[in-house]
């Protein structure tokens, strides 16, 4: 497959421009290959050819480098290797969303906003994201299936979760520009749909140093509008919080501070607004971001990250959300938890990713509720979606289990077209329902909703192709550094470590509640000893590093000692009635004899002695 560049995949050209970090390091880029000319109306299957160069595999995965061709350069290869980097620095502007609000002041704007499909955009963004926690997810992305590679299989960000945690169309025209915006078309932009000076525009822009303006500049110049302004004045307001919206959401990139004006030709026609394929442009982006911040290099990670937070919080709810018990079902998902930084290291989030197992995930979180939050056809899709000059595969029968169906073993990924070729592009999207996934392509329901079931060989050929763990058994908390070792220092193991290991545990079985049997707390009880301890057990079965095969550790399993005999008690028997002799009769003498020759009988009673 083509290396992928800043617009998308290679050019036709013999040579691609280095990047500025290139640049600086003065690297020597080497020849790359033509890309390969793909239809993309010949998808949904596009076999690639027989001749092109098969990787080799990496140590800890993939053994075979068909599929993730450019794991090489992937954050993930340089872990295993010993490498580490820092938590990536996020792109949130959930905090800026409130600082223009729409009021009753403001309520013609908000009209035509709430008409366009977007308006769930200012309520459910998150003002809180957590850095460990998406830079995890973020080393298990991989590009060439657009699908994060966790230890029991693939799973993404399908469609109908951007429908349900957003609430924003996900069907209607793709977004597309014909061609990249230069500085000039920019201020003539701004001059005729925003009703700006020349002068005003050509500082902006200069400022921003690219075909760009500023978040607090839209918000200095427009957010006074009101009712009681001009017509004109409106709707200049009306596009300008548009595009402040979009570039403090759907389209928020890595600058943190500035949004382009591209998509200001979006709003030329505030009628048209709502007609627009908002959610699968929002996908794209993402998609992209998460493939750039796949490189060890980069250091920030932009795109709409609540999109991506909530996500998580859906499907790993016992991991890392923590849910608003006043949600009501009606409004977006993105508002049923409360975000919060979990206090875990990077290096934590990663080892509780690698011990995750598929009875850990919430398939199907919206199954219950989808008189709220229906389930869209178009989620069956399978192509390609764009974001003007970003395009990226859309897999769903890579996670079928996403949508209640058995797993099976995927068709090859297929390769974008190219950019240039979006009227193509375009449309196959609008002939979607002809590129949905046929019935016997999705196969067969699962037996039990939410079971995440997937046919036996599956597990065997995704070990095969994927890199299944992020930390290195070396580097793993617990795990012993033998004397002359050239591991980095601080890899070594302390008490901190088993700590960390012990607290994850608790925190997982204390999450499960009253559900868990009282087994499973004695069971968790005794591991968690067990690693407090340090015992021989526990270290030796985490001191002997595993094969591709087996990369990762399971925990320590407690057995429950065989009962011991032991002879019952004797029965306990009763002693025997105690018969008491009638009292002696005593005939008195002195009494007179009756003519029955009877005598007086006088019992005498014997005074019986109290027991102390």
């Amino acid at each position: 497959m083509p290396p992928r560049t800043r617009g998308g995949y290679a050019s036709s050209a013999p040579r691609r421009r280095p990047t500025g970090s290139e640049r600086r390091r003065r690297v020597q880029l080497r020849d790359v290959e033509p890309a390969v000319d793909r239809d993309p109306v010949e998808h949904p299957q596009h076999d690639r050819d027989e001749t092109e160069e098969v990787f080799e595999g990496v140590p800890g995965g993939p053994i075979d480098g068909s599929i993730l061709q450019s794991f090489h350069n992937h954050a993930a290869a340089k872990i295993w290797l010993g490498e580490d980097r820092a938590p990536l620095k996020l792109v949130n502007h959930g905090a800026k969303l409130q600082l223009w609000e729409l009021d009753t002041e403001r309520s013609r704007i908000y009209e035509t906003v709430h008409r366009s499909g977007l308006a769930p955009l200012t309520s459910c963004s998150h003002r809180v994201a957590s850095r460990p926690m998406l830079s995890a997810f973020c080393e298990r992305w991989q590009p060439e299936t657009t699908t994060f590679h966790l230890p029991f299989g693939e799973m993404t960000i399908t469609l109908d979760d951007v429908a349900s945690i957003l609430h924003i169309p996900v069907t209607g025209s793709m977004i597309s520009f014909s061609q990249p915006l230069r500085v000039d078309d920019a201020n003539a932009l701004l001059v005729e749909l925003l009703g700006t000076t020349d002068v005003e525009a050509s500082r902006e822009t200069e400022q921003c140093r690219s075909p760009s303006v500023r978040l607090l500049w839209l918000r200095d110049h427009f957010s006074t509008i009101t009712d009681a302004s001009s017509d004109d004045d409106i709707e200049f307001a009306t596009r300008a919080f548009l595009l402040h919206l979009v570039g403090c959401t759907l389209f928020a990139d890595k600058s943190a501070t500035s949004v382009a004006v591209v998509y200001l030709e979006l709003f030329r026609d505030l009628s048209m607004v709502g007609s627009y394929a908002w959610g699968a442009a929002c996908l794209a982006y993402l998609y992209r971001q998460l493939t750039t911040a796949t490189k060890f290099e980069v250091r920030q990670l932009g795109g709409y990250l609540t999109l991506l937070q909530a996500w998580i919080y859906e499907h790993f709810p016992g991991m890392f959300s923590s849910p608003d018990l006043s949600y009501i079902e009606s409004r977006p998902r993105a508002l049923r938890w409360r975000p919060h930084v979990i206090p875990d290291s990077l290096q934590s989030v990663r080892e509780r990713l690698d011990r995750l197992q598929s009875s850990d995930v919430c398939w199907e979180p919206y199954v219950d509720h989808r008189a709220e939050h229906p389930f869209p056809d178009i989620a069956w899709y399978s192509g390609c979606i764009k974001c003007g000059q970003v395009v990226e595969p859309y897999h769903p029968e890579r996670v079928l289990r996403q949508f209640g169906y058995i797993q099976t073993i995927p068709p090859r990924p297929f390769a974008p077209p190219r950019p240039d070729r979006s009227i193509l592009l375009d449309q196959y999207w609008e002939r979607w329902t002809d590129h949905v996934l046929t019935d016997q392509s999705r196969g067969r329901r699962c037996q039990y909703s939410g079971s995440g079931e997937s046919v036996p060989e599956y597990m065997a050929w995704y070990d095969h192709i994927s890199h299944r763990i992020v930390q290195p058994p070396q580097l793993r908390s617990g795990f012993t550094i033998n004397a002359g070792s050239s591991l980095p220092s601080h890899a070594a193991s302390t008490s901190d470590t088993r700590n960390v290991r012990a607290l994850t545990l608790l925190r997982h079985v204390i999450s499960g509640g009253r559900e868990q049997s009282l087994d499973h707390f004695w069971v968790a009880l005794n591991e968690v000893h067990s690693i407090l301890a340090g015992s021989d057990e526990t270290s030796a079965s985490h001191s002997t590093p595993s094969p591709a095969t087996r990369p990762f550790f399971s925990p320590p399993t407690f057995v429950y000692p065989p009962p011991t005999s032991v002879d019952p008690p004797p029965p306990i028997v009763p002693p025997p009635p105690v018969t008491v002799a009638p009292p002696t009769p005593v005939v008195d003498p002195s009494a007179p004899a009756s003519d029955s020759t009877q005598s007086t009988i006088v019992y005498v009673r014997s005074k019986r002695k109290k027991k102390t």
